[in-house]
């Protein structure tokens, strides 16, 4: 199906927030708490890893069209499977039903391409076996899934798009890979990244952001104790469990966990931005000026990065929420499909 001739709402830079919703924190909010979001039927496969852990990974299929009789007992099928595949990764304790996959999903469906949703080790209401979880710059995680993944794929392009903590992942990966990340993927977006984590960790510790902090703690917290009862001795459970920042959490259990000296030397090995000078296949990084999560002297101007990478740095538009829609689409009424439409222009361009 071929894209609009005119498709300005997609245009590099095109995007305005509504405005009722006038600052960083409501266009968060609104996008992740309180807009309607499309249903997603998905096929859930569970994926053993190299090291022997286990990962979901859910594939997004279109309803059959049923007869009434049948209609209760309808199955599923995918997109044709010559139809490109886009591999999405979630942000922190994100999932397949988080709102930007459910919209980034539904989008695909529309344009007849095939979408998965990967988990990392520990979400998705599946639990990891082995004494580790998930970080903001595992890309060997990446690296054995988008191999997979290319397989899955067959002779179809394969593109990736990366939501913050699983976007810092993928740009960095793509920056650390280099030429050889372009035998797998044909192109790849990254959204909300923090490219900068430790200018991130400090934004989430002060004002009204640590009300975000909190919110992903709570669960960050009860996996730590898990893992902790699971593994004796493998973290500083007491300072896990009481830990009121992300510095503190990442201190006390992803940096022990994944080899990092402590929090300072995991943010300084696992930030994107100093990776995105390395990246040699068509990349789009969008983030949003007015992030509550990150701020905006720590994005990467233009000339930190390669000529391959596409910088968009709209005033608005929060963390991951980009609220409006996709206006060249007729009859589309999904409110969050500005970001996912944007994303798939560029990728589209780029098969």
């Amino acid at each position: 199906m071929p894209w609009p001739n005119k498709d300005s709402a997609l245009k590099p830079g095109s995007y305005r927030a509504p405005a009722w919703l006038p600052n960083g924190h409501s266009q968060t909010i609104w996008a992740a708490r309180i807009a309607p979001r499309p249903a997603i039927h998905y096929r859930r496969e569970t994926w053993e890893t190299p090291d022997g852990d286990r990962i979901a990974v859910d594939f997004a299929v279109a309803p059959t069209i049923a007869t009434r009789a049948a209609a209760s007992s309808a199955v599923q099928a995918p997109n044709p499977s010559s139809a490109p595949l886009v591999v999405l990764f979630h942000g922190l304790e994100g999932d397949s039903q988080s709102h930007y996959a459910r919209s980034m999903m539904a989008a695909l469906h529309r344009r007849g391409w095939r979408g998965a949703v990967v988990h990392f080790r520990g979400c998705g209401g599946l639990e990891n076996r082995l004494p580790r979880a998930y970080h903001s710059g595992d890309d060997h995680e990446i690296d054995w899934i988008l191999r997979r993944m290319h397989t899955v794929a067959g002779s179809a392009p394969l593109h990736a798009v990366g939501i913050s903590l699983g976007g810092n992942a993928l740009a960095t990966w793509a920056g650390r890979r280099g030429d050889d990340a372009s035998r797998w993927l044909q192109s790849a977006a990254v959204i909300s990244a923090p490219q900068d984590l430790a200018a991130g960790a400090h934004a989430l510790a002060n004002g009204f952001a640590r009300l975000y902090a909190e919110s992903f703690l709570k669960t960050l917290r009860v996996k730590a104790r898990n893992l902790a009862n699971r593994h004796p001795g493998l973290i500083d459970a007491s300072k896990a469990v009481s830990a009121r920042s992300f510095f503190e959490f990442d201190d006390a259990v992803t940096a022990p966990l994944h080899g990092f000296r402590d929090a300072r030397d995991y943010y300084a090995r696992s930030s994107c931005r100093p990776w995105l000078q390395g990246v040699t296949l068509p990349l789009l990084v969008i983030n949003a000026r007015n992030d509550p999560f990150l701020p905006e002297s720590a994005l990467a101007p233009r000339a930190e990065v390669s000529s391959m990478v596409t910088l968009e740095y709209p005033a608005d538009g929060g963390h991951v929420g980009f609220p409006g829609r996709a206006d060249d689409v007729p009859g589309l009424r999904d409110t969050l499909s500005w970001l996912p439409h944007r994303v798939l222009h560029f990728l589209n361009g780029h098969g």
